[in-house]
């Protein structure tokens, strides 16, 4: 059954690319998808009636207990031999209904054939976890489906409009299988739920949150309205997803679930109620409708009521008459929606006031609809005949099990007033659609369409209808004539559809039969029938009558202003919440997390206390708090920026000491680094950032905001010391020593975890620096990022011009005399040339003479010079020893960066070009490249990806030398950590010094105001 399933998501994969090779007869070849699964099921038909239910199961998440589990039994094998034959016919149909030049077919026949999947997945699934992920599926694809016309404001809101109303249903159907799989035995296996359904009142709670997902995806009351709206898709769609596939799915849900939960009171009450309710609506409102889509549409509603109210109900012979109604439905609606295409097509309306002689025209046509109206309207001996009589059998005998006596006569008394309602809207479509007519409409046709485009109020001339296709016109004919020969073959037709049936605790046995003899279900149906043909007779009154009286309380209208306030509230809300104070929405975030996990450590009384807490291991301890504790203070006073950086810098610090007494050298080194480079980052930002954080002295909140951190910090602090204390089992990491060294074959714990251990998460943390790194350089870059700002060949005119790090073009012009011969006399045109020329007289750094005088610092550049090498060799070292030894590619990384820093703050931009001529996003993408890479190895090794290899070289001088596959991941990890340090100073230093430059001269894109400051 898998492979059905894999079948369709391939078919759904190729076919977009079939359709741009050779058009719409790629829906022929798609139509292959659905057909195998109705093949399959017909394959195994004498199988399942004996019942040797195929049944398939793959381990998906063993933790939570839910596979990959299928099963067909006689209700999957209904709904399969429909959603294939219908889909087949379908998707056969649309290769000659939508034009050649028609956009966006590629897109549809994918989804298409993807919804045909999906059904057939929710039909065989056998967990009920994995059944609701297709329920979801099915959701996703008609929302697609129905919204296929994205140009059209009908087809956008028709599609919004039905997500919403069925993923509102399919939530509460969630919580209802959480429930059942979690009290169930069994799990979520959907069989042995069925097999031992587990009772309570929690139980109770998630039937009717199962009802509540089916009547939202059958279009039951209240949720009704979505199913004609979605009218606004092709009508292929229609044909499909509201005759025979989507809204069977809300069927297929309660007879599935009703033989185990049925007996509840309150099943009975909300099917009796839902089901009555859509099918008086429903055939009511389709008396009015003038379009034949809506007509359909709201008989589809209608008859999904009956379907659902027999299926639901309880007693056999209900559900079998239900299962029958399954069947001939979705044969005489799907072939009624598919002629109602082929009208449309012919002659361009749907509008009934204005066909005339379309039967004359098209005869085919024309017996397809009639054969499928008789059997809608229960006329024998079509299939629908024979299904309603025996759903008027089942009431009449066994009535509704568990509800009150008077309760069967109101039911019956529904399903014959809906039965009338049919046949009235079955006669009115055929007579709408075929009939010749030559008087006007009694009803003025509106001189303007819901768009405003002007209406036509002309009769349709027949000598103008097209011809059309055999493949418009076959596939409707055939389904209707199989409801006619489904009629004929009643005890077929029980013979394979009793098996499900007899599942149902209540009632006796039923039977489908073409003649039951004469008694009371005989005269219902000859007083529905005669009843409706004089409803038909007396349409013009009616008409006039539904136009007088408006409704009470209109769904769709309650649904639209519910959304209205909902957005007016919504829009509330985000005006309170969200008021572009970033002190505001600290403040919230704090006192939830004092209102809440607070709360809990306070009054809580399952949480460990204070006993056995050491203060500190040794007094050194103490002056590293001493110098934390102080400073966080004085950054809570503080209102310059700089200051406050500093500050944390100094806690940084300390707690990096900490570390170190704590015999944790790899933590504290890499505390150290990264505080270093975090200080430099933020000075760099705070260049274009005011000197204070605010102008106003805030001294009405500052109390407030005292006293909100001294909680948060108090509760991170008694979070910290006493959640530790609450570990029930044993640490993950107490393994850690003796896996770091025989599996990953280093003795640095740390290191060892981060490219080995948890290699996973270290992936995943690299790749989060690589979209850090991007996401800043996109900020800050104005155009394309490359490296011409900081190449001296590429930016003759930058050298010596008033700059953030030249200050003032006059300055720069006292440099010394050899550039103001060379720059001064040649002005700002001085050629890179020029400059070069001047290198013979550079002492330390190559662009240190493109700083201003009162900018450059000797020692700095001597500093520089010097140590640059010598922190380069030891980030090597750390890179290669980081495996036995502190350090390791993130420290070696941190290392290279802060070198690549001092070079940056000692010569400037050009100097930060000249130390390391690399684009940051070669060293990042290699980086994350070679870590990912790495993983293959340890495959090709005959391990697991990602999983360390050790190799034994015997040099002749060093002697057994052990190469780990890791060290490839470590140095990944290096070019990453480097690459985003250089995307960073590239970003946040270089640019922001080339857009300095530029607004001190004064460019179209960078104005000078006020002296060059932006």
């Amino acid at each position: 059954m898998l492979v059905l399933l894999v079948a369709h998501a391939l078919m759904a994969i190729l076919v977009p690319a079939l359709v741009s090779w050779i058009g719409r007869k790629a829906f022929l070849v798609a139509a292959a998808a659905p057909a195998s699964a109705a093949i399959y099921a017909l394959s195994w038909s004498e199988r399942v009636l004996a019942g040797d239910y195929p049944t398939q199961t793959i381990s998906w998440i063993p933790a939570l207990g839910i596979n990959l589990s299928f099963r067909m039994d006689t209700l999957s094998w209904l709904m399969l031999l429909i959603v294939g034959g219908v889909g087949a016919g379908v998707l056969i149909y649309c290769s000659a209904y939508f034009s050649p030049a028609a956009s966006g077919l590629g897109r549809f026949s994918g989804v298409l054939t993807a919804f045909a999947g999906v059904m057939v997945g929710l039909v065989l699934a056998d967990d009920m976890m994995l059944m609701f992920m297709f329920w979801e599926l099915t959701t996703v694809f008609s929302y697609l489906l129905i919204g296929h016309y994205f140009d059209r404001k009908t087809s956008r809101r028709a599609a919004m409009q039905a997500i919403i109303v069925t993923t509102a249903g399919g939530l509460a159907m969630l919580v209802g299988i959480v429930i059942l799989g979690v009290t169930a035995e069994t799990g979520f296996s959907l069989s042995g739920l069925l097999a031992n359904p587990p009772s309570g009142t929690a139980v109770t709670a998630a039937a009717v949150c199962l009802l509540i997902g089916a009547g939202s995806k059958a279009a039951l009351i209240p949720t009704h309205f979505w199913l004609p709206g979605a009218m606004a898709a092709p009508t292929p769609v229609s044909a499909y997803l509201h005759a025979a596939a989507m809204v069977k799915a809300g069927v297929y849900l309660v007879a599935r679930f009703a033989p185990a939960y049925s007996h509840l009171t309150v099943w009975v009450t909300l099917i009796v109620v839902m089901g009555c309710g859509t099918l008086l609506l429903g055939g009511y409102r389709a008396l009015r409708q003038h379009d034949l889509k809506l007509i359909l549409a709201y008989g589809t509603v209608s008859q999904l009521g009956l379907i659902v109210l027999m299926v639901g109900l309880g007693s056999q012979s209900a559900a079998l008459a239900g299962l029958a109604m399954i069947g001939s439905h979705a044969m005489f609606k799907a072939a009624l929606f598919l002629t109602t295409g082929v009208v449309d097509a012919a002659t361009g309306t749907r509008d009934m006031r204005r066909l005339t002689g379309v039967g004359r025209s098209m005869p085919l046509v024309a017996a397809a609809g009639i054969l499928a109206t008789l059997s809608m309207i229960g006329f024998p001996p079509f299939a629908g005949y024979v299904a309603k009589e025996a759903a008027l059998e089942s009431i009449l005998h066994d009535g509704v099990p568990g509800l009150a006596s008077w309760v069967s006569p109101v039911v019956l008394a529904s399903v014959a007033v809906g039965s009338i309602l049919t046949v009235a809207y079955g006669a009115r479509f055929c007579w709408g659609a075929f009939a010749d007519k030559k008087n006007p409409p009694v009803i003025p046709i509106p001189k303007l369409h819901a768009d405003g485009t002007p209406a036509d109020t002309k009769l349709v001339d027949p000598a103008g209808f097209k011809r059309q296709s055999a493949r418009l016109t076959i596939p409707g004919f055939v389904l209707a004539s199989l409801g006619l020969i489904a009629g004929l073959l009643p005890a077929f037709g029980e013979k394979y559809l009793a098996p499900h049936a007899l599942t149902y605790g209540a009632g006796e046995p039923g039977h489908l039969t073409l003649w039951a003899g004469v008694g009371p279900s005989f005269w219902i149906t000859v007083i529905v029938l005669g009843t409706g043909a004089l409803l038909f007779w007396m349409r013009k009154p009616l008409e006039l009558f539904q136009g007088a009286v408006p409704f009470l309380f209109d769904m769709e209208l309650g649904y639209r202003r519910f959304m209205r306030l909902l957005d007016d509230f919504a829009a509330d809300i985000t005006a309170v919440t969200q008021r572009g104070s970033l002190p505001y929405y600290l403040s919230a975030i704090l006192l939830t997390l004092l209102l809440g996990p607070g709360a809990l450590l306070v009054f809580g009384n399952s949480l460990p206390g204070w006993s056995g807490v050491r203060l500190w291991d040794s007094p050194a301890q103490l002056l590293a708090v001493a110098v934390i504790i102080p400073a966080v203070i004085l950054v809570a006073r503080s209102r310059r920026r700089l200051k406050a950086v500093l500050l944390t810098g100094f806690a940084g610090y300390s707690v990096a000491a900490i570390f170190l007494l704590h015999g944790a050298p790899d933590l504290a080194l890499t505390q150290v680094l990264v505080e270093t480079i975090t200080l430099v980052i933020m000075v760099l930002v705070m260049r274009r950032l005011p000197a204070y954080f605010s102008d106003r002295p805030l001294n009405a909140s500052r109390w407030g905001r005292l006293a909100l951190a001294l909680a948060v910090g108090i509760f991170a602090m008694a979070l910290a010391v006493i959640v530790p204390q609450a570990r029930m089992h044993q640490r993950a990491s107490i393994d850690f020593p003796e896996e770091a060294y025989n599996f990953g074959g280093g003795k640095n714990i740390v290191n060892v975890a981060l490219v080995d251990i948890r290699a996973w998460d270290t992936m995943g943390e690299i790749s989060v620096l690589l979209v850090a790194a991007t996401g800043v350089a996109s900020l800050i870059f104005l155009s394309r990022r490359s490296g011409e700002s900081l190449r001296l060949d590429k930016n003759p005119r930058q050298v010596g011009v008033g700059s953030v790090w030249s200050a003032d073009s006059t300055l720069s012009q006292g440099a010394d005399a050899l550039r103001k011969k060379s720059m001064v006399e040649t002005g700002l045109n001085a050629s890179a040339a020029q400059f070069k020329s001047t290198q013979r007289f550079r002492k330390w750094l190559r662009a240190g003479s493109t700083l201003a005088p009162q900018r450059r610092s000797v020692i700095f550049e001597v500093v520089a010079r010097l140590l640059f090498h010598s922190m380069i060799v030891f980030a090597l070292f750390l890179l290669f020893s980081g495996h036995n030894a502190p350090g390791g590619g993130f420290a070696a990384g941190l290392v290279v960066g802060i070198a690549l820093i001092v070079r940056y703050l000692a010569g400037g931009r050009f100097e930060l070009g000249e130390a390391l001529p690399v684009q940051p996003g070669v060293l990042l993408g290699l980086g994350l490249f070679l870590s990912a890479g790495v993983g293959l190895i340890g495959i090709l090794a005959g391990g697991e990806v990602l999983q360390s290899v050790i190799w034994h070289i015997d040099l002749p001088v060093f002697g057994d030398v052990k190469l780990i596959s890791t060290l490839f991941f470590d140095i990944g990890v290096f070019l990453v950590v480097i690459g985003l340090v250089l995307d960073i100073l590239r970003s946040l230093g270089a640019e922001i010094d080339k857009q300095s430059d530029l607004a001190a001269t004064g460019t179209p894109e960078f104005p000078r105001v006020n002296g060059g400051d932006r």
